[in-house]
C-alpha cells in the first residue's frame, strides 16, 4: 500500500509542476484529485477502486471550490 501512496504522490507532484498555465479552477481540480486519490488509497488499504473513487470525488470537490466566489 505504501508503494501505491508514494506513486500517487509523485505523480501529483509531477503533474502539478506543469500547472503554470492552468487556471485556478484547473489547479484546484488537479490538486483535489491528487489528494482524493491518496485519501482513497489510505482509507481502502491501497484498493484500486478506492484510489480511483477518491480521485474522482476529490477532483469534483476541487473543481467546485470557489465556483460562486465571483458572482455578485
Amino acid at each position: 500500500m505504501k508503494i501505491i501512496v508514494n506513486a500517487v504522490v509523485i505523480i501529483v507532484i509531477v503533474a502539478l509542476s506543469g500547472c503554470s498555465g492552468m487556471s485556478t479552477r484547473d489547479r484546484n481540480t488537479a490538486l483535489g484529485a491528487g489528494v482524493g486519490a491518496v485519501g482513497g488509497a489510505v482509507l481502502t488499504n491501497g484498493s484500486t477502486l478506492g484510489t480511483i473513487g477518491g480521485a474522482t470525488v476529490g477532483g469534483v470537490i476541487g473543481n467546485q471550490m470557489g465556483k460562486g466566489k465571483h458572482k455578485k
